[in-house]
């Protein structure tokens, strides 16, 4: 069971957070955490809500026995609550969500609390000493990250398949050529990527808490192993460039071929004036 005493919300200072606030979580041997990305940014800034938890990262109450992490860069990691409570909560932040993506991507987590335990993630089930703020919003980063990754690790899949005719288009067996917009495009497409994997989400770096609370730095380390965040990370990098690189490639083929008319075009007029040239000449 999860004791009232481990259900205190508490942290420092630095985090602003309400003194020392229960979770009914007592009664229960494990709870749900669940991420899921929504948006590709969280506008946290115009969000007030009475009574938070903690912040950077917000903790919010949600549903009757539950909380919220809420990530700016747009994934919510809800602890303790229904679906019905979360459709709710959804709800509640739709306004604030900026470009809401309708996606279906998630990661889902049994928590366990228990005083002393060795804190690890062993056969799907987290085992954490207490549940403080710092820990939840630990867990939520990670938790975050893998969502985030799991999204792009889709779109890329699907941006491959789309550039695979620029592929066959260098080798010269594709009908019809890509159109400068297209590779335009997914050359946009993959720096936009990047800047969010890189810029915003830092999937790399070690989340604040981390370093607000440096003995709970080895808790980080081993979600981000399990998750395998840095591994997926670099793997996400590379297959971005491969892409950039095949369009880029594409572009500058296009162009070529494109001057080549050009200066066929220059050509052919030049060898029409010498013949309206010869042929004047020759009427004389």
């Amino acid at each position: 069971m999860v004791s009232s005493n481990d259900i205190s919300i508490q942290g420092s200072d630095s985090q602003t957070l309400m003194p020392a606030v229960s979770l009914d979580w007592a009664a229960k041997d494990s709870i749900s955490a669940r991420a899921s990305i929504i948006g590709e940014r969280l506008a946290l800034k115009t969000l007030e809500w009475p009574d938070p938890l903690a912040t950077n990262p917000l903790i919010v109450r949600a549903g009757a026995t539950g909380c919220a992490v809420l990530l700016r860069y747009g994934v919510i990691v809800t602890f303790d609550l229904s679906p019905q409570e979360e459709s709710k909560l959804l709800q509640t932040l739709r306004p604030h969500i900026r470009e809401p993506l309708e996606s279906a991507v998630s990661e889902q987590l049994q928590m366990t609390f228990r005083p002393q335990v060795k804190e690890r993630l062993e056969n799907d089930i987290l085992w954490l000493q207490a549940c403080t703020a710092e820990r939840l919003q630990i867990v939520a980063e990670a938790l975050g990250k893998s969502v985030v990754l799991d999204y792009y690790e889709t779109e890329i899949a699907g941006i491959f398949e789309q550039i695979k005719p620029f592929a066959i288009a260098i080798q010269g067996k594709h009908p019809r050529p890509p159109k400068e917009e297209e590779l335009l495009s997914y050359i946009g497409g993959t720096l936009l990527i990047q800047q969010k994997m890189f810029g915003t989400v830092e999937v790399g770096e070690k989340p604040d808490p981390v370093w607000d609370h440096p003995e709970l730095d080895r808790l980080y380390l081993r979600l981000e192993d399990e998750y395998e965040l840095r591994e997926r990370l670099v793997a996400l990098e590379q297959k971005l460039a491969l892409v950039s690189r095949t369009v880029e490639t594409s572009l500058g083929i296009l162009q070529r071929n494109s001057s080549h008319r050009v200066e066929w075009y220059i050509v052919i007029l030049i060898v029409i004036e010498i013949v309206l040239a010869v042929y004047e000449l020759w009427t004389r």
